[in-house]
């Protein structure tokens, strides 16, 4: 650290927003889990989140600019793990997506959104263009596209979504005429009825029709949501207080300390508690932002958006999710559901941020 002026360049609120998003996640999941089998969840995800320091302080000391002029190799090594977990990976719940042993296993398509953050800052970087091109946006669709495609046939839609916001907002940012945006637009608009058919999986289509409809099937494919939509109304104002919840503590709340911990919170915190957990959110994101205005060069900003960017995405789509606005995706809360993976990736994140924020104190 003898680079940088002192310790007291650390964006330190940044550090506390996190560790007070994940100190509410770690005690709605010892709810969540409360006088279940999986009692010893709450201090496995206390452990991931030590592990998340330790990750976010190397991303942190290691120079972004060293990071983008590995990125070729990064992207290459990313794209050939993702066959390998596709040929030889761990499967559970009709999914090939982990890497590793029954009891200690990684998720690595969660790590890949860090090395398309990575890709995308310095395919912007190098363009030198005011505005993007169409042939400058079909390379950048063919880079991001393999991952994804990889990505889906595990299969894992939920993740796969998860990159588009890192390219989204390289091009909002980059520039892109308003004939290129019409034409995606309508691109998108003729695809997506073809992709329903004929990419997603029967399942999939399920979580469609369900968010469409939710009673269709209420004891079936639409059973989350509603007992998810339930919970959250529940908790109406002060919520009933932790342990305290009855969808939550009667098990009719599915995996309620993973992808739905938002609505175990809901319910047991209330609606005040869930202003203050937004609320918390809401300045974790203005922190990045902050940073990406204050990064030393281009690169720097991109990095930093795009990080803003997939994980206000994420907490978009998860919080939508759990109150019927989004069909069910599988996409965790940031910081909050239970998850080894996901935890590192998103201290990966900030400790990049921090990176950018740091190289404005070097010399």
């Amino acid at each position: 650290m003898n680079a940088y002026r002192s310790l007291r360049d650390f964006d330190w609120l940044m550090f506390i927003l996190a560790l007070a998003i994940c100190a509410l996640g770690v005690l709605q999941i010892f709810s969540a889990t409360h006088d279940t089998p999986w009692t010893d969840v709450w201090w496995k995800q206390v452990v991931w989140i030590l592990a998340g320091f330790v990750v976010m302080w190397v991303a942190t000391v290691i120079d972004y600019h060293t990071l983008l002029a590995q990125t070729p190799l990064l992207y290459g090594v990313s794209v050939l793990t993702l066959i390998a977990t596709f040929a030889i990976g761990m499967t559970a719940f009709h999914s090939r997506r982990w890497i590793g042993t029954a009891s200690v296993h990684l998720q690595v398509s969660e790590f890949v959104k860090l090395v398309l953050v990575l890709l995308v800052a310095r395919y912007m970087t190098e363009l030198k263009r005011q505005q993007l091109e169409l042939l400058d946006l079909l390379k950048l669709a063919g880079l991001v596209g393999l991952p994804m495609a990889l990505v889906m046939i595990q299969p894992d839609l939920g993740t796969a979504l998860t990159y588009l916001p890192i390219v989204g907002a390289g091009i909002f940012l980059g520039g892109l005429r308003w004939q290129y945006a019409v034409s995606i637009v309508i691109v998108v608009a003729l695809v997506m009825p073809l992709g329903y058919f004929f990419v997603l999986k029967d399942y999939q289509r399920g979580r469609v029709v369900d968010f469409l409809d939710a009673n269709r099937d209420p004891k079936g494919t639409g059973y989350q949501v509603i007992q998810s939509k339930i919970a959250v109304g529940s908790g109406a104002l002060w919520g009933k207080g932790v342990t305290k919840g009855t969808q939550t503590q009667g098990r009719f709340l599915p995996v309620a300390y993973k992808d739905f911990i938002f609505s175990a919170f809901a319910e047991e915190h209330g609606f005040v508690g869930v202003i203050v957990l937004l609320g918390l959110y809401f300045l974790l994101f203005m922190q990045i932002v902050q940073n990406a205005q204050t990064a030393p060069d281009r690169a720097g900003m991109y990095i930093c958006m795009g990080i803003a960017s997939v994980l206000l995405f994420h907490l978009v789509v998860n919080v939508g999710m759990v109150v019927g606005r989004m069909p069910v995706t599988g996409i965790p809360l940031p910081l909050m559901s239970y998850g080894g993976s996901n935890m590192l990736a998103v201290f990966m994140m900030l400790g990049l941020v921090n990176n950018v924020r740091l190289r404005r104190f070097v010399n």
